[in-house]
């Protein structure tokens, strides 16, 4: 089973729908019931995603035997720092390695932009989230912003 994973717009059409299917998840999650199709949009809207384009950030895609599977961004707050965001992988493809690799190619990006620290902020019921940052070498900080998701906060140096 092979991953590819490659910078793709945060719109193009499989990215479009990761992104909806990333809010589904972690608004039904927040809630604790199914998101509405209008709790979804209204996440979507307004998003920011613009900014997951060079010069600002990075939007990746991940493909599992070349069928969209999961999606990361990048977000540049400053010289030397950049936000990790928007991490899924659909459930379907949970397991098979492709969180990492997301991870990875993340990663890249940010060396290539001149990044030498990458954060993250993730909610506590996101658990395996949590265990695919520390697998990783993402290692829990002290609160950098209070964003109202924001339980747990995370960041690796490059």
């Amino acid at each position: 089973m092979t991953w590819t994973v490659s910078p793709e717009r945060f719109d193009s059409p499989d990215a479009a729908l990761l992104r909806r299917d990333y809010y589904d998840e972690v608004a039904s999650r927040y809630w604790g019931r199914p998101a509405t199709a209008e709790e979804i949009e209204d996440g979507l809207t307004d998003d920011g995603a613009e900014r997951l384009l060079p010069p600002t950030g990075q939007f990746v895609v991940g493909r599992h035997e070349g069928r969209a599977a999961g999606c990361a961004g990048l977000l540049l707050v400053d010289g030397g720092t950049a936000e990790l965001t928007r991490v899924f992988i659909r459930p379907a493809f949970r397991s098979t390695g492709g969180g990492g690799l997301l991870l990875a190619a993340v990663e890249r990006a940010a060396r290539g932009f001149g990044v030498t620290r990458i954060r993250l902020d993730t909610r506590h019921d996101l658990v395996e989230a949590r265990g695919l940052y520390a697998k990783h070498g993402y290692e829990e900080v002290p609160a950098f912003n209070r964003g109202p998701y924001a339980e747990h906060w995370f960041a690796k140096e490059l």
